[in-house]
C-alpha cells in the first residue's frame, strides 16, 4: 500500500462541565462528546522523505498544523525511513468548536499506522494523540464517550447514531484560550444531570436529551458574541428538542427528534446564516 484515503469526522459535545483550573493552567473537564457526518478527507501517500501537506483551507500548512505534527509524531516514535505527503479537503468549519484540526490529526495517526504497518492499537494511537492535542484522543476513538482530564480520558459509551443534528457556524471564531480565560465557576446557574443525560441517550430519548444539554462555556462566549442566544432561540422556534453551543464556540447546533423537522429548520437556517449543515450522529 502507498497510498490512503480516511475521512476525518467532526465532533459536537452534548455536555461539557468546567471542573476546575489545573496548576499547569489548563482546566479539568467533564463533557460528553459525538462524532457527526461533516468530514474532511484526509490522503496519504508515501513519498521519499519528508513531510509534504497541502489543505484547500487558509490554514497554516508547516510545523503549526496538527496534521503535520501528528505525521513528524509518527515518524519520530516509530523511526519511519520514508516520508509522508498529506492532502486535506476542508469541510469542517475553521475555529468552530467542532475539532476539525484534532479530527485531521487523528485522521493521519490512524492513516499512518496502517499505511506503513505499525500494528498499533487504538488505545496507544489515542495517547499518542494526546501530544498533539486534547481532542485528539477522543477523535481516534470517535462515537460517542465521556471525555474527562483535559479531555485525554476516554469512556466509551452506548452508540447514538442517527440523530438528526442541524449546525450553525456564525461569522466568527471563537478563541478557546479567550473563553476558557473568562470563565468563573458556578456562576451561571443549576446545570443538568449528566447522568440523566446519559440514559436519555441510551434510551434515544430524544426529547429528554435535549432538556439535558450543558454547557458551561456558552453564557462566557454568548456575552462577547449575543449571535449565539439568537442561534439557539431560532432552532427551538423551529421544532428542535434542544440547542446547544459546541466545545468554546462558536457552531451551534439543534438536535431534531424527526427528519422532517430538521430539514426544514435546515433550510430556514441556511437563508439566514452562510454556514449551516444538516448532519446525523455516527
Amino acid at each position: 500500500m502507498n497510498q490512503i484515503t480516511l475521512e476525518a469526522p467532526a465532533k459536537i459535545n452534548l455536555y461539557l462541565d468546567v471542573l476546575g483550573k489545573r496548576p499547569d493552567g489548563y482546566h479539568d473537564l467533564k463533557m460528553i462528546m459525538q462524532t457527526v457526518s461533516l468530514y474532511d478527507e484526509i490522503r496519504l501517500k508515501k513519498i521519499h522523505t519528508g513531510i509534504e501537506l497541502t489543505v484547500d483551507a487558509s490554514i497554516p500548512t508547516g510545523e503549526k498544523n496538527t496534521a503535520y505534527k501528528a505525521a513528524k509524531l509518527m515518524i519520530d516514535t516509530f523511526k519511519i525511513k520514508s516520508g509522508v505527503g498529506i492532502q486535506i479537503k476542508k469541510s469542517i468549519p475553521i475555529g468552530a468548536g467542532l475539532a476539525g484540526g484534532s479530527a485531521d490529526a487523528a485522521a493521519v495517526i490512524k492513516g499512518m499506522n496502517e499505511l506503513f504497518d505499525l500494528c498499533q492499537n487504538q488505545e496507544h494511537l489515542a495517547q499518542l494523540g494526546k501530544k498533539i492535542g486534547a481532542d485528539v484522543p477522543f477523535c481516534v476513538t470517535s462515537g460517542t464517550a465521556i471525555a474527562e482530564g483535559i479531555g485525554e480520558v476516554i469512556t466509551p459509551l452506548d452508540k447514538f447514531v442517527e440523530v438528526n443534528i442541524v449546525m450553525v457556524k456564525p461569522d466568527f471564531s471563537a478563541s478557546t484560550a479567550y473563553v476558557f480565560g473568562k470563565y468563573i465557576k458556578d456562576d451561571y446557574g443549576v446545570k443538568p444531570d449528566i447522568e440523566k443525560l446519559i440514559n436519555s441517550m441510551k434510551n434515544h430519548d430524544i426529547k429528554d436529551v435535549g432538556k439535558c444539554l450543558y454547557n458551561a462555556l456558552e453564557t462566557v462566549t454568548a456575552i462577547e458574541y449575543p449571535v449565539i442566544n439568537e442561534i439557539k432561540a431560532n432552532f427551538l422556534k423551529l421544532g428542535a428538542e434542544g440547542s446547544l453551543m459546541s466545545g468554546s464556540g462558536s457552531t451551534v447546533y439543534g438536535i431534531f427528534e424527526n427528519t422532517e423537522k430538521a430539514i426544514f429548520a435546515y433550510n430556514q437556517m441556511e437563508q439566514k446564516y452562510k454556514s449551516t449543515f444538516f448532519v446525523k450522529t455516527i
